[in-house]
């Protein structure tokens, strides 16, 4: 019995140091990222107002860098909040810890040098080495045309500066250790012609991040790449309300199938439309998490884009309900 006992010693002893072993190794080799290049970005007034178009209407960064207002419909950011952060993803919104957007105005990345932010954006890696949680999806702004990078870090040093206090972002174990493996090295490549509508199409869709609600996740939070934009993603409201992203496969029962091109494009710019205002919504109403008034200033041959994108997908049936209200 007692050698017995010994051997099962020494086999939780080799365990516990190949454990040891495993974590130390995370915390030293990772994230696995090449330092921020030397760069200076020359803040024209042209690659500030492209900026502004990506950043409030493609990338939508506004979204989560800004209090959204959820007693009106979508949660429009509110006046005065242009990139200050604060919003909280927590536990009740299906969220592995607690995670805070950050003051992206000049007064939260004074301490970033270009290079940094560029790193940051593409990466999820910090000035100080920190991996990101993916709730920015840096994974897909890697994939972007550096110039797109360049002009939304103009953008975003050109912001009114807005003194906040941000908690720091922290994940539950074991994810606060997995997530130093996620980010990787970006992989840049040129924005398409537009004339190529569905090459273009599919960088706005990479750059809008469309698959990231569109899609539903596993446990993990990780996205289910065959169920890829077919809708059924659940997102929680404060209140318990239960709103689900929809297909936009070319699926005809389920998804877009049988939208045309106009309808796509109306379905966005009829909360740009001057007639348009915006709802107050009581709790356990339908609302949405789509920011639609900020996607409704994309630019209609834009959205064409991404709509000719979407058409060449594979169908895939998945009918959704799209709202649960809270009991």
């Amino acid at each position: 019995m007692n050698k017995l006992f010994k051997v099962f010693s020494w086999v939780l002893g080799a365990l516990i140091i190949l454990l040891l072993i495993g974590f130390v190794y995370i915390q030293m080799a990772f994230p696995s990222v090449s330092p921020a290049k030397e760069l200076s970005i020359d803040y024209t007034q042209e690659r500030i107002e492209r900026g502004a178009y990506l950043a409030n209407h493609v990338t939508v960064c506004m979204d989560c860098h800004s209090a959204r207002d959820f007693s009106l419909f979508s949660g429009p950011p509110t006046p005065g909040t242009l990139g200050r952060g604060g919003d909280r993803f927590d536990h009740s919104m299906g969220f592995p810890g607690v995670f805070y957007a950050k003051n992206i105005t000049p007064t939260g990345i004074s301490d970033y040098t270009d290079g940094e932010l560029f790193r940051v954006i593409t990466t999820g890696v910090t000035n100080d080495g920190r991996a990101m949680f993916p709730l920015m999806p840096y994974m897909y702004y890697g994939k972007m045309d550096p110039e797109d990078i360049y002009d939304i870090i103009a953008y975003i040093r050109s912001l009114d500066p807005i003194q906040s206090d941000i908690p720091e972002s922290e994940a539950d174990f074991p994810v606060s250790l997995i997530l130093k493996t996620i980010p990787k090295a970006a992989e840049p490549q040129k924005r398409p012609d537009p004339s190529d509508q569905v090459a273009y199409g599919g960088y706005l869709v990479n750059a809008s991040g469309c698959i990231e609600c569109h899609t539903q996740v596993d446990q993990q939070g990780a996205i289910i790449q065959d169920l890829a934009f077919s809708g059924g993603r659940k997102f929680q409201f404060p209140d318990g309300s239960v709103v689900a992203s929809s297909n936009i496969t070319p699926d005809t029962e389920t998804g877009i199938g049988n939208w045309t091109s106009s309808q796509f494009v109306q379905r966005f710019k009829q909360y740009s439309d001057s007639s348009y205002l915006t709802k107050k919504v009581q709790p356990g109403e339908f609302n949405s998490i789509m920011p639609w008034t900020m996607y409704a200033g994309m630019k209609t041959e834009d959205l064409e884009a991404i709509y000719a994108y979407l058409q060449t997908l594979e169908p895939q049936s998945n009918r959704v309900v799209r709202f649960t209200a809270s009991n």
